[in-house]
C-alpha cells in the first residue's frame, strides 16, 4: 500500500473526528437551550446580524436552501424566529428573532466559555487553531 492511503497520513480524517467531537461536545450544552447545533448556528448569525433573508443565512453558514428551510421551520415552531415573505418579492423570506429568541441571547451566552472547559485546551491554542483553519478555508473557497 501507498503512504499517500494511508489514514494516518491524511488532513482529512483528524479534521472530520476533530469536527466531529467538537460538535458531540455541544450538545449537552445546547440541550439547556433547545436548540441543536446547526439552530444554535442560525441563531447566532440573527443575534449578531439582525433580520436576515434565507439565502444571506445559507451564505453565512455555508447550507443550502433544501437543510436550512426545515431548520428554519423548526426554530419558527419553537417561537424563536418569524419567516415572513417580502411583499415586493415573495421569493426572498425574511427571518427576524421573536422577543423569545432575543432572550435565548442572554441565556446563550455561557456556551462559548462552556464549550473552552469542556475541551480543556488553552484558549490560545484554540484560537491559534482557529487562524489555522481560517487561513486554509479563505485559500480553498477562493
Amino acid at each position: 500500500m501507498s503512504d499517500n492511503l494511508k489514514l494516518s497520513n491524511q488532513v482529512c480524517f483528524p479534521l472530520y473526528t476533530l469536527a466531529k467531537e467538537v460538535i458531540k461536545k455541544y450538545r449537552p450544552i445546547l440541550i439547556d437551550l433547545d436548540l441543536t447545533y446547526p439552530q444554535y448556528l442560525v441563531m447566532m448569525v440573527l443575534w449578531e446580524e439582525g433580520i436576515q433573508n434565507v439565502s444571506e443565512i445559507g451564505n453565512k453558514l455555508s447550507l443550502d436552501s433544501g437543510t436550512l428551510t426545515p431548520l428554519l421551520k423548526r426554530l419558527e415552531q419553537k417561537e424563536l424566529i418569524i419567516r415572513k415573505r417580502k411583499t415586493e418579492d415573495e421569493r426572498i423570506v425574511t427571518i427576524s428573532l421573536t422577543e423569545n429568541g432575543r432572550k435565548l441571547e442572554n441565556t446563550a451566552q455561557c456556551v462559548p466559555n462552556k464549550i473552552v472547559e469542556t475541551l480543556n485546551i488553552d484558549t490560545e491554542d484554540l484560537q491559534q487553531l482557529k487562524n489555522i483553519i481560517n487561513k486554509i478555508n479563505s485559500k480553498i473557497t477562493k
